[in-house]
């Protein structure tokens, strides 16, 4: 009485054999023991199978064949692990003959089905679905080509690798980035036509009565990526690099190695991109088993210094002193660097800066030779989203290359905490190495000088009112939103902390107009000049959905500033608010005080996203900064528009001759522009300031979105 009963007891060699799932990473295995007759009871226990793809080769870098799972000696911080899995894929390559695919306009040619696959299928329990087989992906991103010669550059390449460089154990499978949305245009194939036909159908353009899913080329209409709203897509990279993670995700069923071609005019860099989304991506693509193979697909570039006969002049000073030709030349480097980090951090190779794109594909495909499958069940089973180094080394002293993941960011596990170890949690996920972006977050900082030494930080973060939908459908009246943040010098040293946390009414019509809209909470620091790096997260208390935001930025000296008009961040906004309506504020009593955003009872609400309504006004404001003076000395200042580099719009210049603050020698300068005449789209909004007497400048940019 009492024990179990052995007849339903599930032996460990049978828990093994249904573990072996092949999900790339981790995989949580529930085995359910039986008990006794009188009062039966349920025993769990979660086995995490890790896996990891070996290529093993001699000193003349053949592959290794015919080891088996004791010639392994597998290490995870240190503690060695029992090898349960052992798979070789042998990839014997044979050329094959070029085919010349027929046209999709070709009558006899269907184009492909509907486009609605958006996952991958893994193999049965147990087994490799693509036994001996490369795995090849061609991912568009057509959200970053802006022209048409870059697009059928890369859909060029892509066919000309399928009809003439693919081997006989290739197959391909074809993603797309488009109008908001990552798909898969066809799964793992080797059917050279059926492949070209999906790339065909990329070109197509749309026809009266098709379907508008069909035309991959039809501009973006700031449609929502996952669950982000649209003003948060237009002028990030966080947008392409969520989509990425997006699409590894899908391929990381498989356990198989994947070679990811990513096709991108670049990733454009700027002010407001989430470093955090960045390493989430590589990290995701790192646990999926996907090595990035990113192609420029803008090819070799050749620009005149000042810009080619489509442009006018870009005019000013910086013409004659090369300021201008350094300028576009570090933009177009910058929009570079993304690629080739996502490349070199997960094993792959970036294809810059030559014509023959296809290069890339070969890259891709020549870098995945014969390779072993290991798995092992980690003895660490903590869901702690901690690393994990991995070192695998071969027994006996056997003398080989080895070419393998060194290490994974294990599982995070957000379930029901008590408050303590939802507190925990919080300061631990500010702390992981592997950013969690479950919530879209955007964030603006900015600096004003408070006196010769200090300046006052104002931080904005803001979040999509659509994020608490979630949180809505669990049938809560309320929801609290959790923040956390920090600021670190340098050299890696805190120098600043933020724990403040923000309660949201989820039912009535307050809610329905805050899904609407997005949430903006703010705070400030008081640092010194210098460089930092700062990390914020917000967390959906009832989903316990986290979102991670981190970026670095400079704080310059402004009073050694001699060959230009010191100035401080210039703030665009599209609202004032009365300080007495609901505004989440950490310190609201203390921060406000030293606020240069607030005047008169109002406060000036940063856009973050920088996407302005042409129905409301547009706030701009900065402080010019005399720092010899006693009285306010005149400075003039105006405010323009620029789409490409033509002038849509300048407003009259205006000279501020009083308001210098004593303690910071500040002058407020406020600009309030009406949007209601210029038409929608992209511009860039560039800031001049004069300062006559000093006979010195200064001049700022950022690009704006005007929307109906």
């Amino acid at each position: 009485m009492g024990r179990p009963d052995k007849t339903n007891s599930v032996p460990a060699r049978r828990r093994r054999s249904q573990g072996s799932i092949w999900a790339i990473l981790v995989f949580f295995l529930p085995a359910v023991v039986a008990g006794a007759q009188e009062k039966p009871f349920t025993i769990k226990a979660d086995a995490q199978l890790v896996l990891e793809t070996v290529i093993v080769k001699d000193k003349e870098g053949k592959p290794v064949e015919g080891l088996k799972q004791r010639d392994f000696v597998i290490t995870e911080d240190g503690l060695r692990q029992s090898v349960q899995i052992c798979e070789f894929q042998k990839l014997e390559d044979a050329p094959l003959p070029p085919v010349h695919p027929r046209s999709i306009a070709s009558p006899d040619v269907a184009p492909i089905s509907k486009i609605g696959q958006n996952y991958f299928s893994a193999g049965r329990v147990g087994e490799v679905k693509y036994r001996d087989r490369r795995l090849l992906v061609l991912y568009f991103d057509l959200m970053t080509m802006m022209s048409d010669a870059d697009k059928y550059r890369t859909y060029t390449a892509g066919r000309k690798f399928i009809q003439t460089q693919m081997a006989s154990q290739d197959l391909i499978a074809i993603m797309v980035f488009s109008k908001g949305a990552v798909r898969a245009l066809m799964d793992f194939s080797d059917d050279r036509e059926k492949l070209d036909q999906a790339i065909q159908t990329l070109e197509k353009k749309k026809q009266k009565g098709d379907d508008d899913d069909d035309d991959f080329n039809a501009p973006d209409t700031a449609a929502a990526f996952g669950q982000n709203s649209g003003e948060f897509n237009l002028f990030n990279t966080d947008r392409q690099l969520a989509a990425l993670q997006t699409a590894v995700k899908m391929l990381g069923v498989l356990s198989e190695r994947k070679s990811l071609v990513y096709f991108a005019s670049g990733l454009r860099l700027n002010g407001m991109d989430n470093q955090a989304q960045l390493r989430a991506t590589i990290n995701a693509a790192i646990r999926a088993n996907v090595v990035l193979y990113p192609v420029d697909s803008r090819g070799l570039t050749a620009e005149a210094p000042l810009g080619d006969a489509t442009r006018p002049s870009p005019g000013g000073i910086g013409m004659f002193t090369g300021a201008s030709a350094m300028g576009r030349l570090t933009s177009f480097l910058q929009s570079q660097d993304t690629l080739y980090t996502l490349a070199a951090d997960t094993g792959g190779k970036a294809m810059l800066d030559y014509n023959d794109l296809s290069s890339g594909i070969v890259n891709a495909q020549q870098a995945i030779t014969s390779y072993y499958i290991l798995g092992y069940y980690t003895t660490n089973t903590e869901t702690d989203g901690k690393y994990r180094r991995i070192k695998i080394e071969l027994a006996d002293g056997q003398s080989a290359k080895l070419e393998y993941r060194q290490g994974y960011y294990a599982a995070k596990k957000f379930s029901k905490f008590t408050t303590a170890d939802k507190e925990r949690q919080l300061e631990e996920a500010l702390m992981l190495g592997d950013p969690i972006t479950d919530l879209t977050i955007g964030m603006e900082v900015n600096y004003f000088k408070l006196n010769s030494a200090e300046y006052f930080v104002p931080v904005t973060v803001k979040i999509p009112g659509s994020e608490l939908i979630l949180a809505k459908n669990t049938g809560s009246d309320r929801t609290l939103i959790d923040f956390i943040g920090e600021v670190r010098d340098e050299y890696g040293s805190a120098y600043s902390n933020l724990r403040d946390k923000v309660s949201f009414k989820l039912k009535g019509e307050t809610a329905n107009a805050l899904m609407k809209s997005p949430i903006e909470f703010d705070c400030g620091f008081t640092l010194l000049p210098g460089k930092y790096i700062i990390k914020m997260l917000a967390r959906d208390a009832e989903t316990g959905r986290i979102g991670t935001y981190q970026t670095t930025f400079t704080i310059p000296n402004l009073m050694k500033e001699n060959k230009r008009v010191p100035i401080s961040s210039v703030v665009l906004s599209g609202q004032r608010v009365d300080m007495r309506n609901a505004l989440f504020t950490a310190g609201k009593d203390k921060a406000q005080v030293a606020n240069p955003l607030v005047l008169e009872g109002l406060k000036l609400i940063p856009s973050v996203t920088r996407v302005f309504s042409k129905k409301n006004e547009m706030h701009v404001y900065f402080q010019a900064y005399e720092n010899s003076a006693i009285t306010t000395e005149p400075i003039i200042a105006y405010v323009t528009f620029f789409r490409g580099q033509a002038k849509t719009f300048e407003t009259s210049a205006v000279a501020v001759t009083e308001g210098l603050q004593a303690k910071s020698k500040a002058v407020p300068v406020r600009f309030t522009i009406a949007l209601d005449k210029l038409p929608p789209g992209e511009y860039n909004c560039q800031v001049s300031i004069l300062d006559p007497n000093g006979k010195k400048a200064a001049f700022w940019q950022a690009p704006v979105m005007l929307v109906e």
